[in-house]
């Protein structure tokens, strides 16, 4: 298909630099399979489910990754998106043109690392002086956390802003570290919010899927069909499986919290719509005409014009469909990406 189909206009104003407070009072869009948008609150979703819905949340935890440098006098910032090895991780650098291998830097004046590649797409590898443990308790001392370019930071950080980002881009069920940016839809998730569901019988399960820095890439290629997409390391556990399985073979409903659950749920079915356990690297791209195996109901954020995400609930809801709720969330006001606000979609020609 043509990227340029899923184009369209946002204004500035419409991106959020911080989170909904409460995270129960940002909006979010009802986006039915047919008929009128509904504009409710994330804490209107207990409403708005019921124990026929089971969610799918994402428990992994970001790992503050962005680093401040130094190459003798020189002074750079560098974003650490993938690890290689327990000592190695490549990065995004800025500026990062004068760096050279077997560079020697340091980062937050005590962590050491050398420059050992560089890469085509601009990336650059770091081999550190620690590894494994020592070196992700050195990331949670001096990183911080590595907020999509979008959300604008003062450059070198501000220590109470960093506190704060800190709290709000990690959600309420992170548990597994290992991703470099965080499954936005479950920001919205408090213990109140979640004691409220579960009153109304609405239960989770868990899965992992450890974001990486690919899901913020642009398409730059005019028809989807020669995009190479990022692939990211994910797990679905046996017992979580079979729950899925159990609920919907009782005529439950699967509702993914996020585009990672769909990815995981999808890549772990198979044609007769069967969930099985799911370890390993996925690299699905879904665009309109794929044929859903798993995910019934789908809760997620606000995403970028010619992005993989918005071609994904275009898969979901319709192209038609999603193009004209983006127009009506631009229209009424609705925050837009990472921190900003929600929305509900029942898949397309699914009159549940």
């Amino acid at each position: 298909m043509r990227v340029d189909l899923f184009d369209f206009d946002l204004p500035d104003h419409c991106i959020a630099q911080g989170p909904a407070e409460p995270r129960e009072s940002a909006r979010l869009l009802r986006v039915p399979a047919d008929g009128a948008f509904g504009d409710h609150r994330i804490a209107d979703l207990p409403s708005l489910l019921d124990d026929r819905d089971l969610l799918v949340v994402n428990d992994t935890k970001v790992i503050p990754t962005r680093l401040d440098g130094r190459r003798g006098e020189a002074s750079f910032e560098a974003t650490l998106i993938e690890q290689k090895s327990g000592d190695s991780w490549d990065a995004f650098a800025r500026p990062g043109k004068k760096l050279r291998v077997g560079d020697a830097v340091l980062f937050a004046g005590e962590l050491e690392a050398t420059v050992v590649d560089k890469l085509p797409d601009g990336r650059v590898t770091f081999r550190f002086s620690l590894s494994d443990a020592d070196l992700r308790d050195a990331l949670w001392r001096h990183g911080r956390m590595p907020l999509p370019p979008y959300i604008k930071r003062s450059k070198g950080g501000d220590t109470d802003q960093d506190a704060k980002d800190r709290e709000s881009y990690q959600t309420v069920f992170a548990e597994r570290e290992g991703a470099v940016a965080a499954p936005t839809a479950s920001l919205h998730f408090t213990p109140a919010l979640l004691d409220a569901l579960a009153d109304k019988g609405v239960q989770t399960v868990r899965l992992t899927l450890h974001v990486g820095a690919g899901t913020f890439l642009p398409v730059k290629v005019e028809d989807t069909a020669e995009h190479k997409m990022h692939s990211e390391w994910a797990h679905l556990p046996a017992e979580a499986a079979q729950r899925l399985n159990d609920h919907r073979r009782a005529g439950g409903r699967i509702v993914a919290v996020g585009t990672t659950p769909m990815r995981t749920l999808e890549s772990a079915a198979t044609p007769d719509g069967t969930i099985r356990p799911f370890e390993g690297d996925t690299d699905i791209f879904i665009t309109p005409g794929y044929r859903f195996r798993a995910v019934d109901r789908l809760m997620t954020n606000f995403h970028l014009p010619r992005s993989t995400l918005f071609m994904l609930v275009s898969a979901f809801a319709g192209l038609d469909r999603m193009q004209a709720a983006y127009a009506h969330a631009i229209r009424t006001g609705y925050r837009f990406y990472s921190y900003g606000d929600g929305s509900l979609l029942d898949r397309a020609g699914d009159d549940t």
